[in-house]
């Protein structure tokens, strides 16, 4: 509905993902990949899955030795996994450290192409995203803000109401909000 009312009205505007709503489809896709996995597994080796999740969705130069091995052996019980994991570093190496829009058509088309050739089912969601939207998540790479900033306050907010079980009085809520965001 907001491209829409943006094309209706604003009819020279460039319409712009935030990086965050479409690098998320990636973390999910891996996510689910780990989870089906998981599933195949006995218990033992399934608990060490589940407590693995970050491992999984941290970037490898961030990992100690120690971390990558522990990664390589995830990776012995399934190849899917292995590709699901390299294919998101790829995404993160190539596709987000691209540095203009023409860059980033290029970097993503073959990105897309790579995700296709895995035959990886959890990835055939990200692919269609990005097809549909492909215009709109290049145009990112042109501009260099996001709304990262906005939705950390409106998640503290969020925590901050759930914390409180709710505010009577909306001044103090307000005051609240004001002091925990300063």
């Amino acid at each position: 509905p907001f491209s829409d009312t943006v094309k209706t009205y604003f009819k020279g505007a460039k319409i712009a993902i935030d990086k965050f709503h479409f690098t998320r489809y990636i973390y999910w896709a891996i996510e689910n990949v780990r989870k089906r996995i998981q599933k195949e597994l006995p218990d033992n080796k399934r608990k060490y899955f589940k407590r693995s999740r970050k491992l999984l969705l941290a970037k490898y130069d961030t990992l100690t030795t120690e971390q990558k091995e522990e990664l390589e052996v995830m990776f012995w019980y399934s190849d899917d996994l292995r590709i699901a994991y390299l294919l998101k570093e790829e995404f993160n190496d190539k596709v987000l450290k691209c540095k203009n829009s023409k860059e980033a058509k290029i970097e993503l088309k073959r990105w897309i192409q790579l995700a296709k050739e895995s035959k990886i089912d959890e990835f055939k969601r990200c692919v269609q995203v990005f097809n549909r939207w492909f215009e709109e998540i290049t145009n990112a790479f042109d501009i260099p803000y996001t709304n990262s900033v906005t939705e950390g306050y409106n998640n503290k907010i969020k925590v901050l109401k759930r914390l409180a079980y709710g505010y009577r009085n909306f001044y103090r809520f307000r005051k609240r909000i004001l002091y925990c965001n300063a």
